[in-house]
Order: C-alpha cells, then structure tokens, then sequence
C-alpha cells in the first residue's frame, strides 16, 4: 500500500510505502505515478502517527447515551459511590456502551488504548469482562492493555485483593493502584499488594494519584523506593499526579530526574491545575510522557468525547504553550508519547523538538488528518480523518471499516 500525496508532521509532499506493516520507504510525492487498487489518497492532508489513548475509563462510559446531569459528590470516593450507584441503570447493555467508545474512538484515530477497568466487590469482574470483550471485538483496528483498576482502594472492602488477581489470571495487562496514602490510608500494604501482584503475574504497574502537594510526594517516593528494590525500572507509570510539581522547585527536579533514572513514566489528562511537573521539563529528561482522556461524559464529569485531537488542544491550552514547536510536541506526547508508554518498541519523544513515528521502519499506525500545519490541526480540529493501523486502513471519515 501506498499513501499518496500526505505530508508527514506537515513537510512538503510525499508517498509513504507501507510494507508488513511498517513504513518502508517515504519519497517525494509523484503525481503521474499511478495509483495501486490498495493505495490511499491523501489529498494533501497531514500524515502523523495515530492517537494513543494510555488513560482512558472505558469502563464507565456514557457515549451513545443521554446526557444527564453530574450527581458526584467531591472526592474520589463520592465519585465513585456515585459511578457504582448509577453505571447498571440505562437500558443499553455495558458492553454495548464499552464497545461503541472504544468503536468512536478508534474512527477519530486512536490506534492504541490503555484502559482501566475497575474491579471491586460490588462490580466484581463485570466491567472487566465488558472491556475485554471490546478489546477482542476490535483486535484488528486497534491494540488494546486493560489495567485491573481498584478504583474503590484495595483495603476499605474486604475481597478487592481476590478479583483483582482473578482478573490478572483472566488477561489483564497491567496492574493498577490508586492514591495509597490518601484512599486506603496504609500506603505500605497497598503498594506491598500492587507490586507484588504485578511480579507474580509479570505485568505493568500504573499508580492513579491525586493525592495534593507533599502527601503526593511521599506516596511517589514510596513508588520510587519499590521500583528501584524491584528491579522494576521502566514498567511503572504513575497516572494523573496533579500536585507533584506544587511543593518546590527543587522537589520538581529532584522527582523529574528520578523518574528519568528509573524509566517511570507519566500518563496526563491535561488537568486544569497549575501544581503538574511541566510537560517541557519532563520530555527534555527523557521521561516517557503519554495522554489520555480519563472518563468519557461518565458519571465523574461530562467531559470527553472519544477525540484525542481535542485533548491534545487541552493539553496545550493548560501548558500556555503557543510556540508552534511546543504545540507540536502536545502532539507529539498524544501519539508515540504514549505509544513508548504501551510498547519499548515504540521510540518516545527525546526533546521538544523531536517529532518521532513517521521514519522507514517505523509501525504503520497513522492518521490522515486535514490542517495547513501541524498547530492549525490542534487547533481547527478537522474531521477528515483516515485511520491505519498495522498498515490497513481501519476508519475513514470518522467511521470504522470493517476487516
């Protein structure tokens, strides 16, 4: 396959030639080349490596159904409260609503998903099992990891520790935890049983933490601490962490460098809050930094809407950033930022200037997308869009192919 006439990170004309789904080559578009019958018209439009979602609830959203005002009470456990008080109460089966999510958005370009999954003693494995099986319904259009996410703490309900590992025995990829100092109020058990299932069971760990300022800070030296006894530099990413960058410069950098030396990455949903590690300072240590949208008009907020082309544009937004090569390092971080997060295999962004994903060699996970420039496509958000995944187009014009 070749994709003609695209302009990849908004240089000048080329066809791109996709063999085993991989890049093999990238010259300079021909215009009296004739087109092959699997050839792909890029009209112009921007060529860039497709969306990778590493922080999405597809587990509690509402897309596809009414709107309906936000009911959540402040703080993680009236929001959750509210989630399992209400997720079982619409006539639209919770399968149905994981998989049309994860159906949208893998039209609007999102090729790689990191899911949570939250696993508890009231839902048990019944959202686990709704996002696997969108994971297995959509295994050609889109790579899909499931974190086994104890979004109600894993201490407060006896039985968590059980399903949790049931599901680490069922498939799920990654092993999460969530705020151990804040929620569960024993952060040493708490990151005892993460990491300790995520050795026996040989997968990844993501720390959700929304813990402020120097509580933050203590939990995620208690993380550092594990991850360097363990041996377990380089499958750790801690999710959110809103306050981390709140306490002092030389906390900052002192955090910023650790995470570089023991390969901790972060996962952001772009938050409006001003105490974040900065974005710039993170990607120049060579942290692994990826995206995502969090909930998705779930019962935590209304926001999200399958586009991680919007959420790109928030995370340059709450950044300040206005230099093209900064708006265009947001979109870096939103495609192989969090691919190197998903897969090693994937190059991470080495530096503000660095626009990694579209050389021979690299995976064919693309997307086609309308803008003058890189920052116009930010900012204008367009929706003609072709999606390719492992070298095959799997959505054109915000709608998926069927393979």
């Amino acid at each position: 396959m070749i994709i003609r006439n695209a302009r990849p990170w908004g240089a000048e004309p080329a066809d791109i030639v996709i063999e085993g789904g991989r890049i093999a080559e990238i010259r300079a578009h021909d215009a009296s080349a004739p087109a092959g019958a699997n050839d792909v018209d890029g009209r112009g439009r921007l060529l860039l490596p497709s969306f990778s979602d590493v922080h999405v609830h597809l587990d509690s959203s509402r897309i596809g159904l009414p709107f309906r005002p936000h009911t959540g009470a402040p703080g993680v456990w009236g929001m959750m409260l509210n989630d399992r008080n209400n997720w079982r109460n619409t006539d639209v089966p919770h399968a149905e609503i994981v998989a049309g999510t994860l159906e949208q958005m893998i039209a609007r370009g999102t090729t790689r998903v990191r899911t949570y999954a939250q696993v508890d003693v009231d839902c048990k494995l019944e959202k686990f099992d709704s996002v696997l099986a969108a994971k297995e319904r959509f295994r050609d259009h889109a790579d899909v990891q499931i974190m086994t996410f104890p979004q109600a703490g894993i201490l407060r309900e006896p039985g968590t520790v059980e399903y949790l590992e049931e599901s680490l025995k069922q498939g799920a990829d990654v092993m999460g935890g969530i705020d151990p100092s804040q929620l569960d109020r024993d952060p040493v058990t708490h990151l005892d049983i993460v990491f300790g299932l995520a050795e026996k069971y040989q997968v990844e760990i993501d720390i959700h933490l929304h813990e402020p300022g120097a509580l933050g800070v203590f939990s995620t030296e208690l993380v550092l601490e594990r991850t360097r006894a363990l041996g377990m530099q380089g499958k750790v990413t801690m999710s959110h962490a809103y306050d981390l960058g709140s306490v002092s410069e030389t906390v900052s950098r002192r955090l910023i460098e650790e995470f570089a030396e023991l390969d901790i990455a972060m996962a952001t949903v772009a938050p409006s809050t001003t105490g974040h590690l900065r974005l710039v300072d993170l990607v120049d240590a060579g942290v692994r930094v990826g995206l995502g949208e969090d909930g998705q008009r779930d019962y935590w907020s209304p926001y999200g809407n399958c586009d991680m082309l919007d959420r790109t544009w928030q995370l340059a937004f709450v950044n300040g950033f206005r230099r093209d090569d900064h708006i265009e390092l947001a979109l870096a971080v939103a495609t192989m930022g969090g691919a190197s997060i998903m897969s090693h295999a994937s190059p991470r962004v080495a530096g503000v200037g660095d626009r990694p994903g579209l050389a021979a060699g690299d995976r064919a996970d693309l997307v086609l997308v309308d803008g003058e420039t890189p920052t116009s496509a930010v900012m204008d958000r367009g929706v003609d869009r072709t999606v390719i995944h492992d070298g095959r187009v799997v959505a054109d014009g915000l709608e998926v192919v069927t393979l």
